[in-house]
């Protein structure tokens, strides 16, 4: 732990002690299965910590090499990984298939892609860091699933053995023949290296004829078309064409293999991710490539701006003027770093902010409106005077001047909203404020949005936009 030390120690300057003296234990007594693909969310949770404090301690001391990021592409169905890149520049394909769920998808940042830290083998070696080494049990659990799955701790293995009948470790080039009794069930032959499988429906009167199928694994072929057997002794032979070790795998598709599956936490998303604003100053120019375009289904965009700026540097002069005005950026800065959201940009005397759920930018805007009346109050005048508009829809991440950036119709709304604001005003959309979180927020806080109908430039229908008091 010499290296490690002296990371932790560096690591006490930026992150909280108590983070920092979570993330030594784990590093030094955890098991190795624990120390792969961290699900930063569960590890808050079990450690009583601050959620967003954590997920800014492991950008930070991924940062200073004790953790290794990995952007994962997620099956919605099974929770599998499709595929871990170590960059989100890597995430590049339309469509990612999921041959066990026998579905495709096309990638999304909200619940598609999730962001999991591995400790750096610098620091400490683990099984994981050589996956192709790791018994069949241990590959889906550390490698094929994500970690949105809430595996069992106790028993894991057990478990497995009552849906799993069949495993083999097939070396490169090599073949081997597994033989067996099919059970008159619903039979998956799957190999989670390469990312194949075989359906076989098993019905109809048992057969005491030896059956006989063949397949090769590579990374082309999935075979998950359906074959309809009877029960009875069936005779596969198995090749690998990959450059790896594969795992063929037969399975039974019971209860216990749903029930599994079924099991489920919330995860750290990409989205998520991308909107944080530690993650944005610690890896600003290297998130997206140039040529990508990532859908995001819900963001929620928050714009925000000066009413009478102009006047004020008149008023009080260039230098006075911008003092006040670098003041109120800090405060907003830190408000929505506090409330989960990061600023992706000014423009002027104006910030445009997003945040993974709209209660976050609601709350977020009452903060900044209260703000700036204290620090109106401290200086006895009303120089700083806020507009802020939110809305919340899909849009694409992309990068736009060497900067990650957003872009669609949600962010166009998002700002003429906030420019249909008076001084002191905060205009939300529908959206927003149906949102059932933000909803609550505000009905705790005896608010009531008043709605009013509006056209906007660019856009065909009337929208509702609600001024919140």
């Amino acid at each position: 732990m010499g290296e490690a030390q002296t990371l932790f120690d560096a690591l006490r300057q930026s992150v909280k002690p108590e983070i920092v003296d979570a993330f030594e234990r784990l590093v030094r007594d955890a098991p190795d299965r624990k120390l792969c693909r961290i699900n930063a969310l569960a590890f808050a949770a079990a450690e009583g910590l601050d959620e967003e404090l954590t997920i800014a301690g492991f950008l930070h001391a991924s940062h200073h090499g004790i953790f290794e990021l990995s952007w994962n592409v997620l099956c919605p169905g099974c929770g599998g990984v499709l595929d871990a890149n170590t960059s989100l520049k890597s995430v590049q394909r339309a469509e990612y298939t999921c041959a066990l769920c026998a579905a495709g998808y096309e990638p999304t940042l909200d619940e598609m892609v999730e962001v999991t830290f591995t400790v750096n083998p610098r620091v400490r070696h683990i099984e994981g860091h050589s996956p192709h080494k790791l018994p069949p049990a241990e590959y889906f659990r550390q490698v094929y699933w994500g970690s949105g799955v809430d595996l069992p701790e106790e028993g894991f293995e057990a478990k497995i053995d009552e849906f799993m009948i069949e495993a083999l470790e097939l070396p490169p080039g090599e073949k081997a023949v597994i033989a067996l009794q099919l059970p008159a069930q619903f039979v998956i032959i799957f190999e989670p290296v390469t990312h194949a499988a075989q359906f076989l429906e098993v019905t109809g009167e048992p057969t005491k004829e030896r059956r006989n199928l063949a397949l090769v694994f590579d990374r082309g072929h999935r075979h998950n078309e359906t074959l309809r057997l009877q029960p009875g002794p069936l005779r596969i032979q198995v090749e690998n064409h990959a450059e790896v070790r594969t795992l063929p795998t037969v399975c039974i598709a019971n209860d216990v293999l749903h029930d599994m599956l079924g099991r489920r936490r919330p995860f750290l998303t990409a989205k998520r991710l991308l909107s944080n604003q530690t993650f944005r100053d610690l890896y600003r120019t290297d998130t997206i490539d140039v040529d990508q375009r990532l859908k995001i289904t819900s963001l929620t965009f928050l714009f925000t701006d000066l009413r009478g700026s102009t006047e004020l540097y008149e008023r009080v002069g260039d230098l006075a003027a911008f003092d006040l005005v670098k003041t109120h950026f800090s405060v907003l800065n830190e408000i929505v770093a506090a409330e989960a959201g990061a600023v992706v940009k000014t423009i002027g005397d104006a910030v445009m902010a997003t945040f993974p759920t709209p209660d976050r930018a609601v709350a977020a805007a009452m903060r900044m409106r209260d703000a700036m009346r204290e620090l109106n109050e401290e200086r006895g005048s009303e120089d700083l005077l806020l507009k802020i508009g939110i809305h919340e829809g899909p849009c694409i991440a992309v990068s736009l001047n060497e900067r990650q950036d957003y872009f669609g119709q949600t962010v166009n709304i998002a700002s003429r909203v906030q420019h249909l604001a008076t001084s002191r005003e905060i205009f939300a959309t529908g959206s927003v404020i149906e949102d059932p979180r933000a909803l609550s927020l505000l009905s705790d806080r005896g608010l009531n949005p008043m709605s009013h109908n509006v056209t906007l430039r660019g856009i065909t229908n009337e929208i509702s936009i609600f001024a919140i008091p």
